[in-house]
């Protein structure tokens, strides 16, 4: 084997999952006794999704509900950047986004502990908001994506192109 056998990392959602589970998220929401007559709403405009609830207290169980949601339809909670809540006028909102690539610090990070505790052959470079890690071995390449896993890192990493 004379070329570098390399992977990609990185941090990608699913959209259609996300509006799948904001969907049954509003179902629940709809349905269920103890959001009835609290103005409890889930909504979804672009990038933002907007939690309101008449109380701080609905507004966080309406969040909870939407992330269990997402968690049966498999979307990691690190890509899910909830805000805390605040009151805004007689109600209390709650802003949330979905966190897709990874950020610089975060690819710098990565980087820097592939460097450290990764085999010595693996090298890493950052291109936009994706990881680049290539070696000579693909055996090493397997131990730095299990060594990745592992890791207690903010964001939720694929490894996608092994080749």
């Amino acid at each position: 084997m004379a070329s570098d056998s390399t992977f990609d990392v990185v941090s990608k959602v699913d959209k259609q999952e996300v509006s799948n589970a904001l969907n049954q998220a509003q179902k629940e929401i709809a349905q269920r006794y103890d959001f009835r007559g609290v103005g409890a709403d889930i909504d979804y405009s672009g990038e933002k999704i907007l939690i309101k609830a008449n109380s701080e207290e609905r507004a966080l169980a309406v969040l909870d509900v939407f992330q269990s949601k997402l968690v049966k339809r498999g979307i990691s909670l690190k890509s899910l950047d909830a805000g805390d809540p605040y009151a805004s006028g007689k109600e209390f909102r709650i802003e949330s986004s979905i966190k897709e690539g990874i950020a610089q610090d975060q690819a710098k990070k990565i980087t820097k502990l592939i460097r450290d505790e990764g085999p010595k052959s693996v090298k890493a470079t950052i291109q936009g908001d994706e990881l680049r890690v290539s070696s000579k071995s693909r055996d090493d390449l397997q131990d730095t994506i299990s060594m990745l896993k592992s890791a207690d890192v903010e964001v939720d990493l694929q490894f996608v192109n092994f080749r």
